[in-house]
């Protein structure tokens, strides 16, 4: 079971998403700023953290700021009230993984913590094969009888998921929330270009091929 720290200073706040994630199967840990955050991840592990920004005595830029100068990779959701877009491109920037404007709503906020937690699975699982073609995240390099390439994060990204579930069909709006984030301004054609990037590279592999589903996306199938 995944655990979720939720960081925020109004107490209310932090009771009712942390109520509304353990009715959705997360394990909760809370904190009221980011000094009272680092010291529960001192003790307990988390394996997504969501956080405020305004907080007092250390608000949620300088938390984002300290963790990922740690090299640590717990994916962080910001909630805020900011509604602009350089407080957002702060975050982004400092290190946040997605980001939610209040009036929270939380059934939102549940698909996006599920988002990030598939994500970061699936990069975590750290390789993944089909056929001879072995997939490695800490390289960001597919490799087959020792040949190896390169991909780009993304395009490497987004062979991989689908690798992970072979003939499964993800749709283009499925395979953009999962590897560019549901905040993401780009547009499903994205996805549409990756794909025959990655279709150029694989043409001759002869363990899988990408396959177009006409009306609803893409999957992955062994030849």
């Amino acid at each position: 079971m995944f655990t979720i720290l939720v960081v925020e200073d109004d107490i209310k706040l932090r009771k009712l998403f942390s109520t509304v994630l353990m009715k959705n199967g997360y394990n909760t840990l809370q904190a009221g700023d980011g000094i009272e955050a680092w010291n529960v991840l001192e003790k307990d592990h988390a394996d997504l953290i969501i956080s405020d920004i305004m907080m007092p005595n250390m608000d949620g830029y300088e938390f984002t700021r300290s963790l990922r100068d740690t090299n640590s990779e717990i994916p962080i959701l910001m909630i805020t009230a900011k509604e602009d877009f350089p407080a957002k491109k702060r975050g982004f920037l400092l290190g946040t993984d997605d980001y939610m404007v209040k009036p929270i709503d939380v059934n939102e906020m549940i698909l996006r913590v599920g988002a990030l937690l598939r994500r970061v699975k699936t990069v975590h699982d750290r390789k993944q094969s089909i056929g001879e073609t072995i997939l490695d995240c800490d390289c960001l390099t597919v490799s087959r009888n020792g040949e190896e390439i390169a991909l780009s994060q993304k395009e490497f990204y987004l062979l991989y998921m689908l690798v992970s579930f072979p003939n499964k069909i993800f749709t283009r709006q499925q395979l953009m929330d999962e590897i560019w984030g549901i905040s993401s301004e780009s547009d499903s054609q994205t996805i549409d270009v990756h794909i025959n990037r990655i279709r150029r590279h694989f043409e001759s592999n002869p363990d899988f091929e990408i396959v177009t589903v006409r009306g609803l996306g893409y999957k992955v199938v062994k030849k």
